[in-house]
């Protein structure tokens, strides 16, 4: 969220003094992330301890704070934890957010920072040992298993079909309007294939283990020591590895590195493993057709968002330019058309 919600700062003082036990003088907010759902403040207490507070407002699920909880205590140190409130729980309430709080990290995300050789090591070291984690069937029970959902399709079909039915109620909207009709047979086609796969995959499911699902720039930390982290576990998702493998070489990291050498580094980390290529392909084009179906019912559905309209708008149309998403994941779909 880049615009600061209508949530008076003496009430976030007031709610870390009760739930927290921490007396804060200041908040800061900071406009970061693409998620009009999500908020995030910095905050410094008496004694110069730096925190980090998210706000999440809507659909909320406690494995998204349980989990990193659980990887963490079982000695995974590039996850950090959420912090407890005074009652022992992972979480709090004000008004329609549910809030988490975290120790703040100083650094730079993957967006920011060319990620040298050892961090892309460390990441495919990291992310191994995450998918490699042994999670006991209570935690995993509450984990939202794969479903090759059509909904995301669907939702961009009945865009594309009544784009001319909508009110555009400012220049974006108007803009993303004018868009679509002109990718108008490239996102169908992106739709097709990505149902072509999904059918594949249901009728022959590859093993599920516990994957991030967000695994992008954004989501990769690095302090100023150096030291590497995966944040934002918001959606967890019991799913074939490919739900996060499908990121690295998949123009999710801005463009410091050609895919192959992404790859190249990061498998060096994580370690050799049998990629199941129809599962690759089908993620990176349903990544994209998510965010299309996202920022079409954020730009057509609602004028809320100010400065977050534009830079979604962004996000959807840079998916097109060359050598990105849409380019490699159709370049790495090597499936045959009767798949």
């Amino acid at each position: 969220m880049l615009e600061k919600p209508d949530l008076p700062d003496e009430r976030i003082l007031t709610y870390l003094q009760d739930e927290y036990g921490l007396c804060v003088s200041k908040v800061a907010f900071l406009p970061l992330g693409a998620d009009l759902n999500t908020a995030v403040y910095r905050f410094t207490t008496g004694n110069d301890i730096p925190y980090f507070l998210k706000f999440r407002r809507g659909i909320f699920d406690k494995i998204s704070v349980v989990l990193p909880q659980f990887l963490s205590d079982q000695g995974i140190t590039q996850i950090i934890a959420p912090l407890p409130t005074r009652t022992g729980q992972l979480w709090g309430n004000l008004d329609d957010f549910k809030v988490i709080l975290y120790p703040f990290v100083e650094g730079c995300n993957g967006y920011d920072l060319n990620l040298s050789d050892r961090h892309w090591i460390d990441f495919g070291k990291a992310l191994k040992t995450i998918h490699s984690a042994r999670i006991p069937p209570a935690l995993t029970n509450q984990i939202m298993p794969e479903t090759y959902s059509p909904q995301g399709r669907e939702t961009v079909k009945k865009f594309l079909g009544q784009v001319d039915n909508y009110i555009v109620k400012d220049p974006v909207s108007a803009e993303l309007a004018v868009f679509l009709k002109e990718k108008h047979d490239e996102i169908l086609d992106l739709v097709w294939r990505a149902e072509r796969l999904a059918r594949a995959l249901q009728d022959r499911p590859p093993e599920s283990i516990v994957c991030h699902s967000d695994i992008h720039a954004g989501n990769v930390l690095i302090d100023i020591s150096s030291k590497l982290y995966i944040v934002d576990w918001d959606n967890p998702i019991l799913a074939p590895k490919e739900r996060d493998l499908m990121s690295i070489g998949g123009g999710l990291f801005g463009n410091w590195r050609s895919p192959q050498e992404e790859e190249s580094l990061f498998y060096l980390g994580y370690g050799p493993t049998q990629i199941n290529s129809i599962a690759l392909a089908y993620y990176r084009y349903e990544r994209i057709i998510q965010d299309i179906a996202v920022y079409c019912e954020q730009l057509y559905l609602s004028t809320v968002g100010g400065e977050d309209r534009e830079q979604s708008l962004h996000y959807l149309k840079s998916n097109f330019l060359p050598n990105h998403t849409i380019e490699i994941a159709c370049k790495s779909d090597k499936t045959s058309r009767d798949v």
